[in-house]
């Protein structure tokens, strides 16, 4: 059955009128017409059974029927990436959505050489993967921000883990087993981290250091890898 991500509070027979791009969806791709149903979620309210009530060229409303699901949540597991090229950054908020994240912070390193990310578009692919995937929330994508300063301001209660190239860190699955969350993952741009900010890293107390294997990995090949591996060792996949 369809599922549409809803901005609105969700209730037995509450209205929600869908954006003009999910009416189009609705009744021009998918072809709906008055009295069909599909399924909505709005990240608070859990899903539920919305009725088509009303379909026409300006628009369509729908009416939520009846719960179908009550609200949970992702493990409490942030995505910490530097960012690089658009494509890779895109693939990266897709699978996070896909593998349970429920926060992408974009970061600027000292090698990051990409400065400028279309924001609403990564909002768009994060709701596109939570509506395909099941999942109840839709993960926050922060505004970028400098390393030093997701650093300075870091809750020391929720333990980074930092995928460091330079081989001598613990495998991922030994060092992350057991944790739980809350968590983070810490992806370095392409070139990986200066030495400063390597080192810098390796003396916070908050900070695992952890290997991928004896590969270099591309960015978002590395995401997917240690979002796969947390979530098998310390995550909902349990």
């Amino acid at each position: 059955m369809i599922r549409l991500f809803v901005p609105h509070p969700l209730k037995a027979g509450a209205g929600v009128a869908p954006s003009i791009d999910q009416s189009r969806y609705l009744t021009a791709v998918m072809r709906l017409s008055v009295g069909d149903e599909i399924l909505v979620f709005n990240g608070q309210d859990g899903e539920w059974r919305a009725s088509l009530t009303e379909a026409g060229k300006r628009g369509c409303l729908l009416r939520a029927e009846e719960q179908t699901r009550p609200q949970d949540h992702a493990p409490d597991l942030d995505l910490v990436v530097a960012m690089v090229k658009r494509g890779r950054v895109e693939t990266i908020v897709e699978k996070a959505a896909e593998l349970g994240a429920r926060r992408v912070r974009l970061t600027q390193t000292r090698r990051t050489n990409v400065d400028f990310l279309k924001l609403g578009r990564l909002d768009a692919i994060a709701i596109e993967a939570a509506e395909q995937t099941g999942r109840l929330d839709v993960p926050v994508i922060d505004d970028p921000q400098k390393l030093d300063k997701i650093l300075d301001t870091w809750d020391p209660a929720r333990r980074l883990v930092f995928c460091d190239e330079g081989g001598d860190a613990r495998p991922m699955i030994e060092a992350v087993t057991g944790t739980g969350a809350p968590a983070a993952i810490l992806i370095g741009p392409e070139g990986g981290f200066a030495p400063e900010e390597r080192e810098r890293l390796r003396s916070l107390p908050f900070v695992i250091p952890v290997s991928l294997g004896p590969r270099i990995l591309r960015a978002d090949t590395a995401a997917i890898a240690a979002m796969t591996l947390w979530q098998a060792a310390a995550g909902d996949w349990r």
